[in-house]
């Protein structure tokens, strides 16, 4: 009776432990587009996953431009990016954007690519925000701290560098908002994913405002400073205004 006795009660503990596993911590539900990703010495985490609402999410869509297949449009008004596909088809993939007076504009070729690049600031940010800048006056090597995040795109007129970059960056929160210092940002999976697709020499075209209304409609800043469609009946003009 004893030895049936502590067999029950061995089971009993033993089922009181694995209910108590069961409900414990979960791990946080992962878009299986926006894993971690192990990419060489370092992990990229995934992207927690209220980032990845409304049209945040890397997806091929129907694209109504009139763009060569294998160019990449970046849209800063939508603040989206396409990469043009055959049969009217594209990849978008969701951007955070240069502040007011920032942003890129006109056309360029990527005429580089790099994975973990390095960043040095350009001599003007070091001159204006010195506080900020000054310190990586000498560049900041490839990694998990670097804001250009796991690959780049590098934007060149002609054979001249414009400085400007689509690249990722280590600040999930900033996609879909105009807060960079000019250059254009992707998640670091949605980086990679371009920067596989993309060649050397691939045609980037920043669509005008215009453009953009046209192919996108309205779009405003919600309270949080994310892009979301306007609401019906806002005038093109009102829009116009307040970018």
């Amino acid at each position: 009776m004893r030895n049936t006795f502590s067999r029950l009660a061995a089971l009993a503990a033993l089922l009181f432990l694995t209910a108590c596993a069961a409900s414990g911590p979960q791990a946080p539900p992962v878009n299986p587009d926006y894993p971690g990703i192990q990419d060489g010495e370092f992990f990229i985490q995934p992207v927690d996953t209220k980032y990845l609402t409304g049209s945040n999410p890397r997806a091929e869509v129907d694209y109504a431009g009139d763009e060569a297949p294998g160019s990449i449009v970046v849209d800063t008004f939508a603040r989206r990016l396409y990469y043009v596909l055959e049969g009217g088809r594209a990849i978008r993939y969701a951007i955070a954007v240069g502040r007011e007076g920032l942003a890129f504009r006109g056309s360029a070729t990527v005429g580089r690519k790099a994975e973990w690049p390095t960043w040095t600031p350009t001599a003007n940010m070091i001159r204006t925000q010195p506080e900020s800048y000054a310190q990586f006056a000498g560049g900041l090597p490839g990694g998990l701290e670097n804001p250009l995040g796991a690959r780049a795109l590098y934007l060149y007129r002609g054979s001249r560098d414009t400085y400007f970059r689509i690249h990722g960056t280590i600040d999930n929160a900033s996609i879909g908002r105009a807060t960079s210092a000019g250059c254009i940002r992707l998640f670091n999976q949605d980086a990679m994913d371009l920067y596989n697709r993309a060649d050397l020499g691939t045609r980037v075209k920043v669509r005008t405002q215009t453009e953009s209304l046209a192919l996108e409609g309205a779009m405003i800043d919600d309270e949080f400073g994310r892009i979301m469609p306007a609401p019906e009946g806002t005038l093109a003009t009102d829009v116009a205004a307040a970018g």
